[in-house]
This record gives structure tokens, sequence and C-alpha cells, in this order.
């Protein structure tokens, strides 16, 4: 469904409105309010070139979705989402909200380095009356310790308790020389048996042809801003869980993670483009 511009949000102080972001264009492909024509605008420009950009975002998002309302099945309620983005269209503490019963509580903190993206997550936390339970840092996942250091982490999350950590179509963002499976591993040594870490992570997925040219032209294009991605497949992938065992189903396409729905023939395309899993600290 679109939206004209007379029914656009009210911007947070200080957000340039006239520039796109990437946080709200990820937000427009989930379904999101929280943008601007000039989003919108990027967004379909990016779409006319991989089609396959707006389902596979919003099948990251739902494979996100099941895995914070498995972590709530299975007991956990501190969660970390790293790489958050705009916190609506069905985000982390919108999932805590439905899932648990009254009186129960939970504890989310997201992680954002864009200013465009906190900002937004502050005066959505706000509204929702969310701020005692849910918080925004503004640090660089690259930078475990600036995370894991932050007073507001340290607010709200106890690392002597399990944590369900969510690294959701953000490590292709972190290169070689960022070393991953380094990165990944200082993350899982700062949390408690019985954690969490479900990450997802777009791929080639060793496919051929004009929907796999789409997604270089994606990559060649971010490899020209501060922001290039890196695609790995799942060899490359199932190392970052590092002596964890994963949870059935293992690492998978992301619609193929316990799904709750079947998906329609518009969307199928994008299923090879991206791997996912979710491991348990023994």
């Amino acid at each position: 469904m679109t939206r004209d511009d007379d029914a656009a949000p009210v911007a947070p102080t200080g957000v340039d409105t006239e520039k796109p972001s990437a946080a709200r264009i990820y937000d427009w492909f989930l379904g999101g309010t929280h943008n601007w024509a000039v989003d919108r605008e990027f967004a379909r420009a990016l779409e006319k070139q991989w089609r396959w950009v707006k389902p596979g975002a919003r099948h990251n998002r739902e494979f996100m979705n099941r895995v914070v309302r498995a972590a709530l099945d299975a007991g956990i309620r501190q969660f970390i989402d790293l790489g958050s983005g705009v916190p609506t269209a069905g985000n982390v503490h919108e999932i805590v909200q439905e899932e648990l019963e009254p009186g129960d509580t939970a504890k989310v903190v997201y992680v954002d380095y864009e200013p465009v993206a906190v900002a937004h997550a502050e005066l959505i936390l706000e509204r929702h009356e969310a701020t005692d339970w849910a918080g925004i840092i503004q640090a660089d996942m690259r930078r475990p310790k600036d995370v894991l250091r932050h007073p507001e982490t340290l607010r709200l999350i106890d690392f002597d308790q399990p944590v369900c950590l969510m690294m959701m179509a953000v490590l292709h963002f972190a290169g070689p020389h960022d070393d991953p499976p380094a990165l990944v591993a200082t993350y899982r040594n700062a949390l408690a048996p019985g954690s969490w870490l479900g990450l997802s992570h777009m791929s080639f997925g060793g496919q051929t042809g004009v929907d796999a040219d789409g997604l270089h032209w994606m990559v060649e294009q971010y490899r020209k801003t501060s922001n290039p991605v890196w695609m790995r497949d799942r060899e490359e992938i199932e190392p970052l869980f590092g002596d964890w065992p994963l949870l059935e189903p293992g690492v998978v396409h992301l619609p193929d993670w316990r799904p709750v729905r079947e998906l329609r023939r518009d969307e199928e395309g994008a299923r090879p483009f991206a791997w996912c899993g979710v491991a348990v600290h023994p």
C-alpha cells in the first residue's frame, strides 16, 4: 500500500528528510510508515534493479519475529538487536508486547550506528511508553566493547542471565578486515549459558542469471559508498556460531526456519539469497 506525503510521520528534531536513509528505506520495504518520499523513491529504484529486495527484507523480518517468539517461549527475557534500524513494522519490542502476559517483563536493547535510525527509534519508544524496558544506543556493532559496555546496555541487560543476541542482515557490513568470526565470538563470549545467537546473512546462494546479476549490481553500488557489503555463502556463515549447538532446522534459507506460512509464488524467488540460523550457548 502506498502512502501520500500528507500522511508522513512527524520527523524527529534535527533529522534530514530530504536525503534517503538506509534505515527508513528498509522500513518501507517492510511496509512501515516511518519513511518519506525521498526514501520511497530510492527504494523503488533499487527494487527495479533487484526485484527480490522487498520480499527478501520481509522474509528477514519474519525470521526475526519467529526467533523472538521462540526465545520468549524458551523463557528468555532479554534481547539485543544489532543493526536494528528503525524499530517499527514488527520489531522486537512490538513482538514482546504482543506475546507476554500481563505482569511478565522483558528488556530490549536496539543498536544502530546511524543517527537517523537512533533518532526515529527514540521517538517511537517514547510514544510506545517503552523506555523503562527498551532502549536504543548509537554504536557500531563492529566495536563490541562499545555495545556491551554502553550505559544503556548495562542499565537494561543482566549478562549473568540468558540473552537472545540477534544479528539480522547486519554482518554483510563486516568485511574481511573486520574478521567476522572473531567479531561474533566476542559477543558470544560475553553471554551467559542458555543464551541464543540468531543471525541472518545475505548471499548469492550459488545463483546465476538475471536475479543474481541484479544482486551483484546492488553489491557494486554499496561498494561505492561508505557502507560496502560482503556476500557470504553457507560455508562461511556456519562457523560464525562457533561451538554452540544449532537449533533445528540448522542453517537454512530464511523462509525455512520454523515456517508458519507458505510462501506466495511472487516471493519464492527471494529464498536462495540469504541464510539464517539460531544457536544456543551450552
